[in-house]
């Protein structure tokens, strides 16, 4: 169930893996190339469907350190995706259909990569006897049962929890929350577990030190705290290191370690778990 735009994304980081030989090179190169604009339109390009310049230099030191920027691409995506979910808020006054759009925004801006890997997660976890079996459904396109009652029951929940917040009049609030803090989440589960693969994009994004993943969960909570205050930001925190354990403890006896998959069912997750803990606190 990977889609062709997310293949390609694989291909690219795997295409810039060097020999040990050039490393040294490499690394000369990485210091001139890396600069806080290039993170920022290298993880944007990585995690979303906006039309940009041509970033074609994905290898993994480059990627791996582009990771503190990802909540900062969560807000932009989000802001954008308010933008129709706005005028038909205008238009209808529904909740529901406001949370609808938004959500669908979302989704055709990140390329559905997420709910991919929370799919794939589903069927090659449910299905598969073996850790290799797994592996190899993960990479299947085929949608299967679990697949899909994954996909129903995470597109649910996020209506639910839009629409609740709507109800005390902070889902647009939430819609940016639940976008920061989940692409926070996933540097976080490429740092404690190895690749599971040998390719594929959770081996070509590179394993990120803990400065730039500490750094993009400090901006995360931040914009946490100015969006909904200390009492929404710890619950948010608290729901987030829920979703994180999980995630890794389930992907780590299923597999041995991450996929890109993993990575999508993390930031899926880290989503539904920080917005029950908003709803909990801020309702």
């Amino acid at each position: 169930m990977v889609s062709e735009d997310h293949n390609q994304n694989e291909t690219n980081m795997q295409s810039t893996d060097t020999p040990t030989g050039d490393r040294h090179d490499d690394a000369d190169k990485t210091s001139v190339d890396a600069s806080v604009l290039s993170d920022f339109w290298r993880a944007m390009a990585l995690l979303s469907r906006v039309p940009l310049p041509p970033v074609g230099d994905f290898r993994a030191a480059l990627i791996a350190r582009s990771v503190w920027c990802w909540p900062l691409v969560g807000l932009v995506l989000a802001g954008l995706a308010l933008l129709p979910a706005m005028l038909v808020d205008f238009l209808t006054g529904n909740p529901l259909v406001y949370a609808i759009f938004a959500i669908a925004a979302m989704v055709l801006l990140s390329g559905a990569m997420h709910e991919d890997g929370v799919a794939d997660c589903a069927d090659g976890f449910g299905g598969g006897m073996d850790r290799d079996r797994k592996l190899e459904i993960m990479r299947d396109s085929t949608v299967g049962t679990y697949a899909v009652v994954m996909l129903i029951l995470t597109l649910g929940l996020r209506l639910v929890l839009i629409t609740a917040a709507a109800d005390i009049g902070q889902a647009g609030i939430l819609f940016l929350i639940m976008a920061v803090i989940s692409r926070a989440a996933m540097p976080i589960v490429m740092r404690i577990l190895p690749p599971a693969r040998d390719n594929g994009l959770g081996k070509g994004a590179g394993r990120p030190g803990w400065l730039p993943v500490l750094i993009g969960f400090a901006i995360a909570s931040a914009i946490v705290l100015v969006l909904g205050g200390i009492g929404a930001m710890f619950a948010v925190i608290v729901g987030v290191m829920i979703a994180i354990l999980i995630v890794a403890m389930v992907a780590r006896s299923q597999i041995g370690g991450q996929t890109g998959d993993v990575l999508g069912a993390t930031q899926i997750c880290a989503e539904l778990f920080a917005g029950i803990g908003f709803i909990a606190v801020m309702a």
